[in-house]
């Protein structure tokens, strides 16, 4: 099955994981790192500074894809449209 995802397509027999995560800043100067959702919102309860939200592929051949949101809504929405593509 093929989806797309922000105008780029992906052969679902080759995606080896699909996650959302929370883009936050580390401390150190301006990195930043993934952190699960359950994590910040069990977790880190403002404990850290959220920049972004993403969805995020990893394919069997080791390629890697960012889908990076300025907000959580917008990262649902785009979720939900994977989730609606996958229900076909």
């Amino acid at each position: 099955m093929i989806i797309t995802i922000e105008d780029k397509q992906f052969d679902t027999t080759k995606i080896t994981q699909l996650y959302p995560a929370a883009i936050v800043k580390t401390g150190h100067e301006d990195e930043t790192t993934q952190v699960s959702l359950e994590w910040l919102d069990i977790e880190a309860k403002g404990k850290v500074e959220v920049v972004g939200y993403g969805l995020f592929i990893n394919l069997a051949d080791e390629e890697k894809y960012s889908f990076i949101f300025t907000t959580r809504e917008e990262m649902d929405e785009a979720a939900g449209r994977i989730a609606s593509q996958l229900q076909k």
